[in-house]
């Protein structure tokens, strides 16, 4: 076998083993995973856990930054300055509805961290924070600010425009299971869950914009140009 091709198959084993830590830690947590199950579900030999991530921190420190990597990238994409404030607002909402509709494992081990950091263990989130959500969050304030200071958005508090943007999805589905037993309906049913979703971003056209037709304009752009995900295999769905 060529060098070339050693190193293909190298990089192919090294990702199926972080895919398969994703999901075991996502699962389990750090104290709960099994290096055993990892290296099953990945098809490698467990030695090469260690080969190539050190020690079972070290694979879960590779596998909290790879399923983070992809989400900040979709998050700086919906913040492009080449939107107006208020479109780049539109496009974070939903692309943090999306998020929790579909990236699982990431807010496992979000979730997974937070209470590490509560509980004042040494985790990832600290790292997390300053590299990457950091500068993130820096960016949907500069986009609220500069909406405000355009006279696109109206003139509020810019903390509670970024926790009514971030909150009503966080609470949408942190509440699901009290909704359906108190109002009779499954918030996770795809149809509901395509009217909420759609309800969120109509919400803000109507309560952040200064010209509600212009926000309502931009709601139907945006919802146009970000449909919803696919999502027959929703894992929060309960028989």
């Amino acid at each position: 076998m060529e060098q070339g091709e050693r190193q293909e198959r190298a990089e192919q084993t090294k990702k199926a083993i972080l895919d398969a830590a994703i999901a075991e830690f996502s699962a389990h947590g750090l104290a709960g995973a099994r290096t055993e199950a990892i290296a099953e579900s990945a098809g490698a030999n467990k030695a090469l856990l260690y080969y190539y991530f050190k020690s079972k921190n070290g694979l879960y420190e590779a596998a909290i930054e790879d399923v983070s990597r992809k989400v900040v990238e979709d998050a700086l994409a919906a913040l492009d300055p080449a939107y107006s404030a208020g479109e780049r607002l539109l496009r974070t909402a939903l692309n943090h509805f999306d998020r929790i509709l579909t990236r699982r494992e990431f807010q496992s081990l979000m979730q997974q961290e937070m209470v590490r950091y509560q509980r004042d263990e040494v985790g990832s989130l600290s790292h997390l924070f300053q590299s990457a959500f950091k500068p993130l969050m820096q960016k949907v304030q500069d986009a609220v600010e500069d909406g405000m200071n355009s006279g696109e958005l109206c003139k509020v508090d810019a903390m509670q425009m970024m926790y009514v943007i971030f909150g009503a999805n966080v609470f949408y589905f942190l509440s699901a299971p009290m909704m359906r037993m108190a109002m009779q309906f499954d918030p996770f049913d795809v149809d509901v869950l395509r009217s909420r979703r759609k309800s969120a971003v109509d919400f803000l056209g109507h309560a952040i914009f200064t010209d509600r037709a212009h926000g309502a304009s931009l709601v139907r752009h945006v919802l146009k140009e970000m449909p919803m995900p696919r999502v027959n295999d929703f894992k929060f769905r309960r028989k």
